[in-house]
């Protein structure tokens, strides 16, 4: 039996620009977690997608961890090269969107 093809980073980028947009939304058990002195992880749910996003000082830093709906999990690993991690595929004006939404949970 193949194994389910491997979750991408444009797969997920394009859950956060679609939340971004405003065409999908935060789920209720999303939230923020405090991990350092000005840096937090947000834990989101979006449509049943499960995403770890880091927060480094006042700035979206890059996605830690997804899982997709069905079932695929990839993690900051899958992503070593520069410019890969979903958030870096954002557009400047969805990364600002995000981050704002972001800091309001």
């Amino acid at each position: 039996m193949p194994s389910p093809p491997a979750l991408t980073a444009r797969e997920i980028c394009q859950v956060l620009r679609e939340l971004a947009l405003g065409t999908r939304s935060l789920g209720p058990s999303s939230h923020r977690v405090a991990t350092a002195d000005h840096d937090w992880q947000v834990l989101l749910e979006v449509d049943g997608w499960s995403l770890a996003l880091v927060n480094q000082g006042q700035t979206l830093s890059h996605c830690e961890r997804c899982r997709a709906p069905d079932g695929r999990v990839e993690t900051l690993d899958a992503w070593p090269r520069y410019g890969t991690d979903p958030v870096k595929l954002l557009s400047t004006w969805e990364h600002e969107q995000l981050q704002r939404l972001l800091q309001a949970l």
